[in-house]
């Protein structure tokens, strides 16, 4: 049985009004799962968002043998053995990339791992030789078959210098995760900087880890023992990709919108940039409030994709449905992924002016009103972005593949018509 969201569009008049909590990052939680393999005693995690790529990271630790217990909403009790299994389930880890941030840690202290090609958003070639090449270069090998990879440590990792060719985030994640329980100092240049890889840091180092220069473009890993919690609990980190989103919702949709529980901090790109456009934002210390005047016309502005702390592409489409509520013309450059601008198509079908110029740029024109129709979300960020679109459309809109939105967003349309929104989930029979 599929499900899907059946919203009832405003036509373009902002008329919610509220507050929304953020909730933990998918793009901390994650990590902070396979950062739990280092650790000698019990790790908690609190602020666990309860979301599918959760439940799905908690069925492969089943799997593996790993003790997770969920204590309360949002808070993870994980307790690893001294044995595991290091061959990660094919089935479960091809749902959602992430699985492979599991392997640095398995590797590094269990000395193999086993692992599928990895799945998840179909948005474009995502390689993984940064993960293999950082693996050889730490001294592993590094077996490959029809069925993913099986890479061994002969006994311990050594330490080394990486030169990411890629600035891959969870890439940067899982060799510094390996890196804590290898032979030695391993050296990570071109690192990007996103908040996530700090906050891992410097929880690891307040836990015995010895790692500098996290949050720069180069890290240094002096090897250890396991980590010991010995009580700390690893808070989430809210999520900078929902609050952008909701941000943009509100700017869009709403008369006055409270985003609560945020660092604004974090995602001040995009903020500058609706600024630039007219929004009316209001940043405090750890929430933001975007309120609307009647008549009140937003202008364009060009949005080129890149790495923290430039806009994210995990922003570009649900700020692309905001342009098409503007004024003028914007380019959109998306220098991430090949494919990740692959969802317009669906917009251009709810009336959006928009021309695809290659896989990466995209011309659009605003203002240009929706209409409501169905659409088949492509993956967790468009997926939003296709709520924000029918949202401010006319008529009523069915989402289907909703399963790409529950991976990012908790129960979503509880929290949206808590805001005045029109917005139910059903089943659909195949």
């Amino acid at each position: 049985m599929k499900e899907a969201l059946v919203i009832q569009g405003l036509d373009g008049k902002k008329t919610l009004s509220g507050s929304i909590n953020v909730n933990g990052a998918k793009n901390a939680v994650l990590q902070a799962f396979a950062m739990s393999l280092l650790f000698k005693d019990e790790l908690v995690l609190k602020n666990v968002p309860e979301i599918e790529d959760v439940k799905n990271m908690v069925e492969i630790f089943k799997s593996l043998g790993v003790s997770v217990v969920r204590k309360s909403k949002g808070v993870y009790a994980i307790k690893v053995l001294n044995k595991i299994s290091t061959v990660l389930p094919e089935e479960i880890s091809k749902k959602f990339r992430a699985s492979i941030v599991l392997t640095g840690p398995i590797l590094s202290r269990f000395g193999s791992v086993s692992f599928p090609h990895p799945g998840g958003c179909v948005i474009g070639s995502r390689p993984i030789d940064i993960f293999l090449n950082g693996f050889e270069s730490l001294s592993a090998k590094i077996k490959e078959s029809e069925k993913g990879y099986t890479i061994n440590s002969d006994g311990k990792l050594k330490g080394t210098k990486i030169f990411l060719r890629i600035q891959s985030v969870t890439g940067l994640q899982t060799l510094m995760m390996a890196g804590v329980l290898a032979k030695g100092k391993t050296i990570i240049k071109n690192a990007p900087l996103e908040p996530e890889t700090k906050n891992l840091a410097d929880f690891m180092n307040l836990c015995g880890a010895k790692i500098k220069g996290a949050g720069t473009s180069t890290i240094e890993i002096t090897g250890t023992g396991p980590l010991a919690a010995k009580g700390k609990v690893f808070n989430t980190p809210p999520d900078r990709i929902e609050a952008g989103s909701f941000l943009i919702l509100g700017a869009v949709a709403a008369e006055r919108l409270e985003i609560n529980n945020c660092n604004p901090g974090d995602f001040e790109s995009l903020i500058e940039t609706l600024k630039y456009c007219g929004v009316n934002i209001e940043v405090l210390k750890n929430k933001v409030l975007v309120t609307n005047k009647k008549g009140g016309v937003y202008r364009s502005a060009d949005i080129k994709t890149h790495e923290y702390p430039g806009f994210p592409t995990d922003l570009q489409a649900p700020m692309t449905v905001f342009l098409t509520q503007a004024e003028g013309e914007a380019l959109i450059f998306e220098t991430i992924f090949e494919g990740r601008l692959n969802y317009m198509s669906e917009l251009v079908r709810m009336g959006a002016d928009i021309r695809l110029c290659d896989p990466h740029r995209a011309i659009v024109r605003g203002p240009t009103p929706l209409r409501g129709r169905e659409v088949e979300s492509p993956d967790i960020r468009a997926g939003l972005a296709f709520i924000i679109a029918v949202i401010i459309a006319n008529g009523e809109s069915i989402i289907h593949n909703v399963h790409y939105i529950d991976r990012g967003y908790e129960k979503i349309e509880e929290r949206l018509r808590s805001l005045g929104l029109n917005i139910k989930r059903v089943e659909i029979t195949a």
